[in-house]
């Protein structure tokens, strides 16, 4: 997004202390311009002082290169300009060396002493240099004209530089203080973006979980009745034709009840207008992403709820499962009342879940349901016994131990407790509370 000083100074560095390569050509020719001034000037003062014309000359140059190091050492120009000052001589030197104090980072009371040095200089010097041209020529201008004109040329020669570096310096900090803030704002964000995609990513995770559970919950039940009535079909097909039909039409109903459940879940998943509308996070503003998120998100509990099993359905799954020839006892305790659809859909996953473990685990074993709608809570209770010697074994129902962890995740989530166990006389116990609000 944007590179601060440091950065760019590391992309293209420039010779000693310069950062640049523009800045060591830009103070070279001041230098070079100031070292012809100076010396030019100081071949004018050394015969004005009765000195050898090449000491003058030399120390003019001498003088005027220090320019040279105007940004490493503006205080060391500055204060060259105004010791030459008496000479005559440095005045490009004194306006770049003001310029440079005043852009600096240097505290303003130093920048105002060397100014306020520089500006008394300059005043002797101009009123010096007038009077004696004024007393030289003959001129008859007055006493007010050597003071205003001193004044004024001092004040020229030192208060624009000063008021431009002043200006200058604080423009430049200003910037950095931009780009710093820049920067600041781009590594949060790319903080926020890293934060964003670890969200998503446990989202994904999240998401995979429930359609898992969901996936489980949908097709183990069914197909493990598909299961066991196709091995009592194989065992009653000569004996007991009749018996058989049913069985067989049991597993055709089974079959495509699973189909259906199938189908309104894929539906779920297929569904989401809002996220298609999205097509690359680079194209939209991720408020825009959210909102489709939302959405969607929306339109699947949406789904959920309106096709979602719920409690009146659970005499049917009884009444399969005894189809079976599972001897299962439904017990009912409390004033039934509509619960949320949530709610509904886990205590009847959870009773749904468990009769698949005991047609897995114990075929044939007589199985008591309990369900008990109290003030704030609906509790449910599973809890089959030993299975007898002779069971459906030859179904041979697998088991992905999934069952137990997808029932302890849906009822934890809604803030309910789930318990499960195998009971003191053999049988195995499944116990939920979920709370009702």
């Amino acid at each position: 997004m944007t590179t601060t000083g440091e950065d760019h100074a590391a992309a293209r560095p420039g010779p000693w202390w310069w950062d640049r390569w523009r800045s060591a050509v830009l103070d070279a020719s001041l230098a070079f311009a100031s070292v012809v001034e100076c010396g030019a000037e100081g071949y004018r003062f050394a015969g004005d002082a009765g000195i050898p014309s090449a000491a003058g000359i030399v120390f003019g140059v001498l003088a005027g290169s220090a320019l040279l190091v105007r940004r490493q050492w503006p205080i060391a120009v500055v204060l060259v300009s105004i010791a030459i000052t008496p000479a005559q001589m440095g005045y490009l030197m004194a306006i770049v060396g003001l310029y440079t104090l005043a852009a600096s980072e240097l505290p303003r009371r130093i920048i105002g002493s060397l100014a306020g040095m520089s500006l008394v200089g300059q005043l002797i010097v101009m009123f010096v240099r007038i009077r004696q041209g004024t007393t030289r020529g003959g001129w008859e201008l007055g006493d007010w004209f050597v003071p205003f004109a001193a004044i004024t040329i001092a004040i020229g020669l030192t208060a624009p530089p000063l008021l431009l570096g002043l200006y200058v310096g604080a423009r430049r900090r200003l910037m950095e203080s931009l780009r710093e803030r820049a920067d600041s704002l781009e590594r949060e964000l790319q903080l926020l973006a890293e934060r964003a995609e670890e969200r998503a990513e446990w989202a994904r995770g999240e998401e995979r979980t429930r359609i898992a559970r969901e996936m489980h919950d949908v097709v183990a039940h069914r197909v493990s009745l598909m299961v066991v009535h196709a091995a009592a079909l194989q065992a009653v097909a000569r004996k007991d034709p009749e018996k058989a039909v049913r069985n067989a039409a049991l597993v055709g109903d089974m079959g495509r009840q699973a189909l259906t459940e199938l189908r309104e879940m894929l539906g779920v998943l297929r569904s989401g207008e809002g996220v298609r509308s999205v097509r690359s996070p680079d194209s939209v503003p991720l408020a825009a992403v959210g909102v489709a998120a939302a959405a969607a998100a929306a339109a699947s509990r949406a789904v959920d709820e309106s096709d979602g099993p719920c409690l009146s359905e659970l005499e049917e799954l009884i009444g399969q499962s005894a189809a079976t020839g599972m001897v299962v006892d439904l017990t009912i305790d409390g004033d039934a009342r509509d619960y949320g659809a949530d709610i509904e859909q886990t205590a009847y996953r959870v009773v749904q879940e468990a009769l698949t473990n005991v047609h897995k685990h114990a075929a044939g074993a007589k199985t008591h349901v309990r369900l008990a709608h109290r003030v704030s809570e609906i509790a449910m209770q599973v809890e089959n016994e030993p299975p007898p010697e002779v069971s459906m074994a030859s179904a041979r129902l697998p088991s992905g131990g999934n069952g137990l962890v997808g029932m302890k995740e849906r009822v934890v989530a809604l803030g309910g407790v789930f318990v499960s166990g195998p009971t003191d006389a053999g049988g195995f116990r499944v116990s939920a509370v979920i709370p009702a609000a």
